[in-house]
Formats: structure tokens, C-alpha cells, sequence
């Protein structure tokens, strides 16, 4: 399978990420490259495969507008980028368990019994769960999302900022979802870079691990 990335290099991927504030204002990815990157995205794991990250891709001038007030200290992004991704987790993924087995059946990854077997074990645990816990799952789950789609994006030739300063307790009303049901993770900017961005360091092996 082919895939339309600039830049297939892992280690210049990885290593030469940077968060990026400034973009070129005037480019603007296209619709189908941005599906695109989220599909390729959405091929991160996640807890019994609930897939719980949902995205709001912010790119008129009136959704950044919307959102400008809500992120007080990142306003270059949101006026530079191609687009600003807003990533929250969805407390009520197990909704979709039954869209995601029954596919997972139909294209023969899983047993008919396996799929029954897991339906009926985890759509009522995850309701059960107290929202705190669900919360916790969701966000680990749509972080995962969001580094992926971070790397993705330089396969792609784009770069991307993410940002944790906004306005949490206001942005899934701010733009028509539901704040009891869906919980705001992070924001992505995304385009063409204008900087170079900064290097930075990282602590060492033997400081953050321990071997026992």
C-alpha cells in the first residue's frame, strides 16, 4: 500500500519534531488530505478498541473566532495555522462498540462468539464505570490519538503545536457538544510551518526509569 508521505524517514520524523507557533496563514490543507491524516491517525490503540477520541476541525474564520477567546495564550497558532484541532474524549464511546465489532466480524478480524463474548462484557462495564474513571480512559486513549496524529502529520510535510492552555470547562458548549459527554483533551494547531521551532532537551534513561 502506497501512502502519500513527503517524508517516510522515522528518525527525521521523530527527531526533528518541533512545536510549531507560527504557520503559513495563507495555506490551508485540503479537506481530504486532513481525513486523510486523521484515518491514518485513528490507527492507535485504544482500551478494548473503543476508539473514544472525537475531533473538531477548526479552520473558517468564524470557528477561529469562536475559539480565539478560549485560548488567550495561544492566539498565534489559532490565527496562523491551516487549522486548529480541538481533541476530546467521548464518555459514551461504548456506542459504538457494537458499530466497531460488527465490522471487525465482517471484514473476518474476529469471531462472531468473540465479538457476542465482548459486548456483552464491556458495554456494561463501561456504563457502570463512574465518570472519573471513564474520564481517565478517555484521555489516555486520545492522547495516544494525538501523539499519532502529531508524527502523521510530518509524514505528511505539515506540522503541529499541542496545546493544553485553553479554556477547558467552555470549549465542547463553544462549539455545539455535549460538556457532560464529551471531555476536551487538547487542541492540535496544524499547517506549514514559518519557524523552525525550538530544540529541547530531554532527561535521561536512567532518571526516568527505573530497572528492578
Amino acid at each position: 500500500m502506497t501512502h502519500p508521505f513527503v517524508n517516510n524517514d522515522f528518525y527525521d520524523i521523530l527527531d526533528n519534531r518541533r512545536s510549531i507557533r507560527v504557520y503559513d496563514k495563507e495555506f490551508k490543507i485540503p479537506k481530504e488530505e486532513m481525513a486523510a491524516m486523521i484515518k491514518e491517525a485513528a490507527k492507535a490503540p485504544s482500551s478494548v478498541n473503543m476508539q473514544p477520541w472525537r475531533m473538531v476541525v477548526v479552520e473558517s474564520d468564524e470557528g477561529k473566532d469562536t475559539l480565539r477567546p478560549l485560548i488567550r495564550f495561544n492566539t498565534k497558532q489559532n490565527d496562523t495555522s491551516s487549522a486548529m484541532l480541538l481533541i476530546f474524549g467521548d464518555l459514551e464511546c461504548y456506542k459504538y462498540g457494537e458499530m466497531i465489532y460488527d465490522q471487525a466480524v465482517s471484514e473476518r478480524k474476529m469471531p462472531e462468539e468473540v465479538r457476542d463474548q465482548q459486548l456483552q462484557t464491556i458495554v456494561p462495564l463501561y456504563e457502570s464505570l463512574p465518570t472519573n474513571v471513564m474520564s481517565d480512559i478517555v484521555k489516555i486513549d486520545s492522547s495516544l490519538f494525538a501523539m499519532q496524529l502529531m508524527l502523521v502529520a510530518r509524514a505528511y510535510g505539515y506540522d503541529t503545536n499541542p496545546i493544553g492552555g485553553f479554556e477547558a470547562d467552555q470549549l465542547a458548549e463553544a462549539f455545539n457538544l455535549d460538556p457532560k459527554r464529551y471531555v476536551p483533551v487538547m487542541i492540535l494547531s496544524i499547517g506549514k510551518a514559518k519557524e523552525t521551532g525550538y530544540e529541547s532537551v530531554r532527561l535521561a534513561p536512567e532518571v526516568i526509569s527505573e530497572w528492578k
